[in-house]
């Protein structure tokens, strides 16, 4: 059983950065492979970014990548989210995810069902 809990979230404006938290409970969180995700009001939730178990690989969706860094320590049981040049779009409750699938490729790595623990979420706001 693994808890998660993000934190960092808050009302910026457009250009703006912000660094999320997902701290994880449990002695086993560098065996997991931890994603973000993030759904916007009236959307589905969508893929953000995602990192390998070692932090050696890493995903992000193209709407993000470039401006957004995804990373982990796993003496601290934790993976952050630099955000960078916020837009209004990014806009959403973020929320970490934990996964212990094997697969590989950015297709797994982005697929929410291969991940088992989710925390609550953390509002992020980009306004103009």
């Amino acid at each position: 059983q693994v808890q998660l809990v993000e934190s960092g979230g808050g009302l910026v404006q457009v250009g703006d950065s912000l660094r999320l938290s997902c701290a994880a409970s449990g002695r086993t969180f560098s065996t997991y492979r931890m994603g973000w995700f993030r759904q916007a009001p009236g959307k589905e939730r969508e893929f953000v970014a995602a990192i390998s178990r070692t932090g050696g690989t890493t995903y992000y969706t193209i709407f993000v990548e470039g401006r957004f860094t995804i990373s982990r320590d796993n003496a601290k049981n934790t993976v952050y989210l630099q955000m960078n040049s916020l837009k209004i779009e990014d806009t959403a409750v973020y929320y970490c995810a934990a996964g212990s699938s094997t697969k590989v490729g950015r297709d797994n790595y982005s697929r929410s069902a291969l991940y088992t623990y989710w925390g609550q979420g953390t509002q992020v706001t980009v306004s103009s």
